[in-house]
C-alpha cells in the first residue's frame, strides 16, 4: 500500500434524537405498560401454600419466590402503600402523581429528557425527583402511615414468599436464559 493511499478508520457520530414530550410520555407509558404485564398470573401467585421443611427450605423459597413474583410483589406493597393513604384522598392523588413522575421520568424513560433544548442528566432527574418526593411527604405528615403500609406489604410479601411452595413454577424462555439456565441455541444444519 502506497503512502497516499493510508486506510482512516471509520468516524461514528450520535445523531441526536429529538422526540416531543406526549410522545416520551406515550412511550414511557407503554414501557410501564409492558413491565406490569410481565406479572404472573394471581391464581399462580396464591396457589400452592404450604409450610417449609426446614430453615433453608425457607431460604430457598424465598429468594426463588422474590425472583418469580418480582413484579406481583412490587404491585402489593405499591398498593399497600396506597390503602395506607385511603383515610386522606388528597394526599393520595398527589402521592400517586409523583409515584407517576417516577415512572415516566426515570424508571421508564428511553430517551434524554431535554427541558427548553437542553439536556438534563439522570443525575439532575434523580435529585429533583427525590427533593419533589421528600416535600410531598413532608407536607402531607403522611410518613407515618405510608412507611406503616409499605411495611405491612413487605410483612405480606414475605409471609407469601415463605409458604408459596415453588414446586411446579416454570419460566418462561426469557427468564432461564437471564438465569443461565438456557443458553443460545444454535440452528441445526
Amino acid at each position: 500500500m502506497s503512502p497516499s493511499h493510508s486506510v482512516t478508520p471509520p468516524t461514528y457520530t450520535s445523531i441526536p434524537i429529538s422526540v416531543s414530550g406526549s410522545d416520551a410520555i406515550t412511550r414511557s407509558i407503554k414501557n410501564l405498560n409492558d413491565a406490569v404485564s410481565r406479572r404472573r398470573h394471581w391464581p399462580e401467585f396464591a396457589s400452592s401454600l404450604d409450610r417449609p421443611d426446614s430453615f433453608s427450605a425457607v431460604l430457598t423459597r424465598i429468594r426463588t419466590n422474590a425472583n418469580h413474583f418480582r413484579v406481583n410483589y412490587l404491585l402489593l406493597i405499591g398498593a399497600c402503600g396506597a390503602l395506607s393513604l385511603i383515610g386522606s384522598p388528597g394526599w393520595l392523588v398527589v402521592t400517586a402523581a409523583v409515584v407517576g413522575l417516577w415512572l415516566v421520568i426515570y424508571f421508564f424513560r428511553e430517551d434524554p429528557l431535554e427541558v427548553w433544548g437542553h439536556h438534563v442528566s439522570d443525575w439532575a432527574v434523580l435529585v429533583g425527583l427525590g427533593l419533589v418526593s421528600v416535600l410531598v411527604v413532608w407536607a402531607s405528615g403522611g410518613l407515618g402511615s405510608v412507611l406503616l403500609g409499605l411495611v405491612v406489604g413487605l410483612v405480606l410479601c414475605g409471609v407469601h414468599g415463605l409458604l408459596r411452595n415453588p414446586e411446579g413454577l416454570f419460566l418462561n424462555e426469557n427468564d432461564a436464559a437471564s438465569q443461565g439456565l438456557i443458553g443460545p441455541t444454535s440452528p441445526s444444519g
